[in-house]
């Protein structure tokens, strides 16, 4: 009898290996839970001997660097003519001298500042730590307090069509001529100009007028101090933006406040640059003819003959840049190249120029075959002289222009077949095209940072699953000084942490490599099938997967509820072919998902406990828009969705970024909005704003919610008050890790209001 029930035990057990998937082992649990909450706020000191960027010391061939080491972090002193490396300074005797000057708490390890500035013929060091300035010797290892350091201005960011922080001048700040003997200046909304020194004033523009007037930090001198050049300016629509505070810390009634926001289809300023003769008289406005749609124009920038000058155009919908030379005897424009694609330049990340020869000659970025490349163009046709670089592969910035070598230093990803094409390696080469020389070896993404000589320079790279490496290298043959530092993730390792697991599948067209990571749960078990979480953030500006070391901490704490976490780069984004990156022109709506869902599909014929019948899918702002858009327009592949922050509707977010992809106010813009397509929606959706973006017009998520009422349709929806441009911070994470759980896994998220009440030690009485 005992052998038959052994036997049938045998059996049972066979049957259970055979069909491993049909073992139900419990998610979302109270220790899933425990771990996810150990991810969510992981502390630092888990990855080991990274270093901090290298602060090059003025005049010598040494830096220094800050570095992660057990218990805290340490400063290194680098010798990059020998590669010897020793502490910057007696870290245990700084920390003590500090405490001494009844400055703030300080160990060897946990010193309270991230840099240091070398003086005294490097007898000494400042820093700053708490906001005061302190400066301490490496003799007698002393410090003083130097005073409290008035923070810096801080500068709003304003959303009008260039997008740089504002630095306003005073009206009359005047703008003094190279030779030393003139200033210019504004008076009645035009050009002014007087001897240094003296009240006699000369008035050169009658036509500046209120709304139309010249801007006083447009004005520029010629070289030789007889010209002056500038923007009139003429008055846009000042749309503005509001909000309403409903909970502020320092008062019971809510405060309401406007902002300045340019949308697309706005009426933007238009500035008309203008030329004066000072000995001659005589006043130039160029006809515009050659630039009469601005977004926005460049600064304008004189020849260094005095010749003529030059500004960059950059057109309404982003097809046409240009660069205008206006001579300064005639007032005659004319473009010296034009940039005109089908679809978009893009000038936010694409664009790059350096004038060789006083202008007579240009570098100059562009993909016109295809891919983001450098060519040679002579300045005075706009001719091609001779593409600089090619390939399929893509240039993704210029790093120095070395004008006595005639050598151009950049990055570029994509050179190496087979490899990640979004690892950013460095390059040199000659301004002919010759010469190619490879800076960097190891494959992986790197960042270099170089001497100020040009004589050495510093290479961090990793992957994500490979700790920071930094290298010392000489620039002249390019080779290995010293490996100043090998990171380790031990301590991360010992959590359970595994690296993601690079997986690349085919897109849509079949033939074109689809790069993503994946992320499980520490306790993962194959046996199991796990539903599938995408983390998305899909805008065109950039690329988004991982390609550096890190612990993706906040996609792990996903995962340990029980799901596998992926994020992945679809076509639409940037950093691959001119064709990838069109994608997304005038589509936002897309947002790469053909590719995404083939990219899920392959690895699901690859892995069987990767369960795309429950598939999830988040992001913030742009993200957050992709994310609902998910549920809108591919409800048969994505069935649960959480947004944050979204730009719900392009005519609704900041001019800069939407007409850059959008183009011109059209029907694409209501093709591609969630809220005209809101009666789409299937699947079950968790909306989420802050009250007072001021990124995306929270406007934007409200106006998705009235639409998705109207339509009758079934949703969450929490507003965070006080809060910005965010995905909620932990509140909201924590209400969207709940939702998943419920909607994905079939588990009740715990009752975090028993939770509280435990933590607080029960109810007060009353």
């Amino acid at each position: 009898m005992s052998t038959l029930i052994l036997r049938r035990a045998a059996a049972l057990v066979a049957a259970l290996v055979a069909a491993p998937l049909s073992i139900v082992i419990a998610q979302g649990t109270t220790a899933d839970y425990a771990r996810s909450e150990q991810w969510m706020d992981l502390k630092p000191g888990l990855v080991l001997n990274v270093a901090e960027p290298p602060v090059w010391i003025a005049k010598t061939n040494r830096f220094y660097y800050r570095r992660s080491v057990a218990g805290g972090n340490d400063f290194v002193l680098v010798d990059a003519t020998s590669g010897a490396k020793q502490p910057a300074f007696d870290h245990a005797r700084i920390a003590a001298a500090l405490v001494a000057a009844k400055g703030p708490a300080a160990t060897a390890l946990t010193l309270p500042f991230n840099s240091i500035r070398y003086v005294d013929g490097d007898s000494a060091i400042d820093f700053v730590a708490d906001s005061v300035s302190w400066r301490c010797s490496l003799h007698e290892y002393t410090c003083a307090n130097r005073g409290r350091v008035m923070p810096r201005p801080q500068y709003s960011v304003p959303f009008g069509p260039v997008g740089f922080p504002e630095r306003p001048a005073p009206v009359d700040t005047p703008q003094v001529s190279p030779d030393g003997t003139r200033e210019a200046f504004i008076r009645n909304h035009n050009i002014a100009v007087r001897v240094r020194g003296q009240k006699d004033v000369t008035i050169l523009s009658t036509d500046g007028v209120e709304g139309d007037a010249y801007s006083p930090r447009s004005i520029v001198w010629s070289p030789d101090s007889k010209k002056i050049a500038a923007f009139r300016v003429r008055a846009g629509h000042e749309r503005l933006i509001h909000w309403v505070e409903s909970s502020p810390d320092d008062q019971v009634q809510p405060k309401y406040f406007s902002r300045a926001y340019a949308k697309p289809g706005d009426v933007l300023p238009l500035e008309q640059p203008v030329i004066f003769d000072l000995d001659g008289k005589r006043q130039l406005v160029p006809d515009n003819a050659l630039f009469p749609d601005p977004y926005a124009l460049s600064d304008l920038a004189w020849r260094h003959d005095g010749r003529a000058i030059s500004f960059e155009y950059n057109q309404r919908g982003h097809q046409v840049y240009r660069i205008i030379e206006v001579d300064a005897g005639t007032g005659k424009a004319r473009a010296v190249l034009s940039e005109e694609p089908k679809t978009f330049f893009t000038y936010s990340s694409k664009k790059f120029r350096y004038d060789l020869n006083d202008g007579r000659d240009v570098i100059w970025m562009s993909e016109r075959d295809g891919w983001n490349h450098l060519y040679m163009i002579d300045g005075a046709t706009g001719a091609v002289k001779h593409q600089i670089t090619k390939g399929q592969w893509a240039v993704r910035a210029v790093n120095y222009v070395d004008t006595v070598a005639k050598q151009i230093y950049f990055s570029a990803g994509g050179m190496y077949a087979g490899k990640d094409p979004y690892f950013v390696h460095y390059y040199r080469i000659g301004f002919d095209g010759t010469g190619l020389v490879a800076l960097t070896e190891a494959d992986a993404n790197h960042v270099v940072y170089g001497a100020p000589d040009g004589e050495y320079y510093v290479d961090q790279y990793s992957r994500v699953d490979l700790p920071p490496v930094t290298e010392l290298r000489r620039r002249s043959d390019h080779s290995l000084i010293a490996t100043l530092e090998r990171g380790t993730d031990a301590p991360l390792r010992a959590l359970g942490w595994k690296p993601p697991e690079v997986f690349v599948a085919k897109g849509r067209d079949g033939t074109t490599d689809i790069w993503g990571i994946i992320i499980r749960p520490t306790n993962f078990d194959s046996r199991k099938k796990y539903p599938v979480i995408e983390n998305i953030y899909a805008g065109p500006h950039g690329a988004f997967v991982p390609k550096s070391f890190g612990s993706q901490s906040q996609m792990q704490a996903i995962a340990e509820l029980g799901f596998i976490v992926v994020q992945v780069d679809g076509m639409g984004t940037n950093f691959r072919s001119k064709a990838f990156h069109d994608v997304a022109w005038q589509n936002l709506q897309d947002a790469g998902f053909p590719d995404r869902i083939l990219w899920h599909k392959a690895i699901a014929a690859k892995y069987p406990w990767y369960d795309i019948s429950r598939v999830g899918i988040y992001g913030t702002s742009a993200g957050g828009q992709s994310a609902m858009g998910a549920l809108l327009f591919h409800p048969e592949f994505y069935k649960v969705a959480y947004s944050a922050a979204g730009c719900h509707d392009n005519r609704m977010d900041k001019i800069w970024w939407n007409e850059q992809w959008m183009g011109k106010l059209g029907p694409q813009y209501a093709a591609a909005s969630n809220v005209d397509n809101a009666w789409r929606l299937r699947g079950k959706l968790l909306l989420g704003v802050g009250e007072l973006d001021p990124n995306v017009d929270p406007s934007s998520t409200y106006q998705v919610v009235n639409a998705l009422i109207k339509a009758g349709k079934s949703f969450d929806f929490i507003v965070f008050p006080g809060a910005a441009h965010t995905d909620g911070g932990p509140y909201g994470r924590r209400k969207r890790n709940d939702f998943f759980v419920h909607n994905l896994l079939g588990v009740e998220p715990p009752d975090r209001n028993v939770s509280a009440v435990v933590k607080a030690g029960g109810a007060r009485s009353r």
